[in-house]
Formats: C-alpha cells, structure tokens, sequence
C-alpha cells in the first residue's frame, strides 16, 4: 500500500527535519521508492540533503508556476528523490488563503506522481498553518518526532486533537502513523520519564526505536548529507534504520 506520510509537530526543535531526511534515506536504502518534500520555508531538508540550485520548488509547484515533475530532484541515495523548498514559500501562507480548495492544493499536485512512488514523506513546518494542513489532507498518516525534553507533552495533546479534527472534516483516511522519541539520552532521568509518559499513554503508537542525541545527526546537515552517508556506524544512523524497519514492517 502506498503510505504519504506527514511529518508533523507544532513545536520546532524536536527532530522533523532530521527524521524526515534520515527516515527518507533508510526507507529508501531498504530498496523503496521514496519522495520527500519539503513543506517548511526554512527549506531545512532542502540544504540537508545537499540540493542548492532546483529548477523548480514546492512554492512553484502550489502556485500553479510548474509541475511536479519539473520539480524532482534525484538525491545521492539511490531510490529517494526530493521537491525542495526556499524562503519564497513563507509566503504561500498569504497565496493559498485566497484559492479555493486551498486546503486541497497539495493533494490535487501530488495526485499527479504518488503512482510513481511507494513512499512520500512530507516535511511539515512547525505550526499548523496552511502548508501543514495542506499536508495533513494530503497524508494517509501522520508521524509525530517528540523531544525528550520536559516541554515534550505540551501542544502534542492540541496536535492529536486538530489531526482528529482534519480527520474528521476533510480527510476521513488521515491516521496517527506512530510516535518517535528523539534526543533521548537514557543517562538522564528526564528522558527516561517522558519515555516512561508517553508510552503509557499513547501505547503500541509509540515506536520502540528512540533517536539517541548524536554528534553525527548533527553534523551530517552541514555537509548536505543524511546521516546514512555521512557516518552509517553512528547511533543515530542505526537508529534509523530500526525506526524505518520498524515503519516498513
């Protein structure tokens, strides 16, 4: 079954960015078809992944200014392609809110080439505005990275309930694809206890890989790489790589 995953949480700083690359990459290395997109005006993921120079990006794609097809980029991992992002799209905001059917654009564009792949991953900007809802109507389910931080729980309850509400409004498929945890270091007490919460109250959604804090996770943006290429022995490339098993399976 094709999967069209959004990438989502309306706080930033938890790890959308790293686990849609790293995530896109595993899958992909796992001999996958996989399209990442890069829905955030920090175009984060664009750099990440090493792609400066697109003829084309989302913003020109949801303008209507080109099409999906002139706007795929191949990638150094073999299997994953990607649609970049630049600081035009911060403007999409404003754009959309005058088209109708705004909340559809991206679902209408991606009707075009979700055959020709088994995967997509959409990385979502850190707020619910229309790019993120254009993802959620888009998306058969959402995947939330929660930092294991104390603030970890805040605005994940009002992120559950306004999934719960585009399910309910426009997108009747729209799932919770699972929970990861990121920056977990099993040496602090903080994050053993938000472990220790969320998996008693969210259950078998929560995903057993954890993402550990990792110096190569790190790193690896800056040379516009995922962390599979840049150091595929470091924790967190392997942890991955059980998150994308875990995914697939």
């Amino acid at each position: 079954m094709k999967k069209i995953i959004a990438v989502a949480n309306q706080k930033g700083g938890v790890g959308k960015t790293t686990t849609s690359i790293n995530v896109s990459a595993s899958i992909a290395l796992a001999q996958h078809s996989v399209l990442l997109v890069d829905l955030d005006p920090q175009a984060n993921a664009t750099s990440g992944m090493g792609i400066q120079t697109p003829k084309a990006t989302i913003y020109d794609c949801l303008m209507a200014r080109a099409i999906m097809d002139e706007a795929i980029v191949t990638t150094e991992v073999s299997g994953l392609d990607m649609i970049a992002s630049g600081s035009d799209l911060a403007g999409a905001e404003i754009e959309l809110s005058s088209i109708s059917g705004r909340e559809e654009v991206l679902k209408n564009i991606l009707g075009n080439i979700e055959k020709d792949y088994e995967w997509i991953i959409l990385d979502c900007p850190p707020a619910l505005g229309l790019l993120t809802i254009n993802a959620l109507v888009s998306a058969n389910s959402v995947l939330i990275p929660v930092q294991c931080e104390y603030y970890a729980m805040e605005g994940l309850g009002r992120l559950i309930g306004n999934i719960d509400r585009i399910k309910e409004s426009i997108n009747p498929n729209l799932e919770l694809e699972g929970i990861v945890l990121t920056m977990y270091d099993s040496r602090i007490n903080l994050s053993r206890q938000v472990e220790k919460e969320i998996r008693e109250y969210f259950g078998e959604k929560v995903y057993q890989s954890m993402i550990p804090r990792n110096v190569s996770l790190a790193e690896s943006p800056s040379y516009g790489k995922p962390a599979l290429l840049y150091n595929a022995a470091s924790s967190g490339s392997r942890a991955y790589v059980d998150l994308a098993k875990e995914m697939i399976a």
